[in-house]
């Protein structure tokens, strides 16, 4: 499995497309989430930046008012309690610009969608 202690040059790019005030706030959310998902692979996929190990664990973008992380989180209660300030119309999370990034909550999401991702291949790899 790759690591994702290379950097994708596609996602350098993704982010070098954006005003320097967001290049700076992505690259935060970037190294949260390859901090705590260290054997992800870094991709490109539907456009935007992604982390996939066994299947695919999230997905960041950059839009003119906010970052988008993707997808929704479900399977932890009180994550999903912590979230639901940021939480889109589609259960999809927003960080403002205007605000702080929550990058702890970021990274508990990652840890979250690792573990789920873990479970759902050792529940794969079991049945056949």
């Amino acid at each position: 499995m790759a690591s994702s202690s290379s950097k994708s040059p596609e996602v350098d790019a993704y982010i070098a497309g954006f005003p320097r005030p967001v290049q700076a706030r992505l690259r935060k959310v970037r190294a949260t989430i390859r901090a705590h998902a260290r054997r992800a692979t870094e991709v490109i996929s539907y456009r935007i930046p992604a982390y996939r190990q066994h299947g695919m664990l999230v997905y960041f973008a950059g839009f003119k008012g906010h970052i988008g992380l993707f997808p929704p989180v479900r399977g932890d209660t009180r994550l999903e309690a912590a979230i639901r300030r940021y939480a889109g119309p589609k259960g999809n999370l927003r960080f403002s610009h205007d605000e702080p990034l929550p990058l702890g909550l970021i990274a508990r999401i990652v840890r979250l969608k690792v573990k789920q991702d873990g479970a759902k291949a050792a529940a794969k790899k079991k049945r056949k």
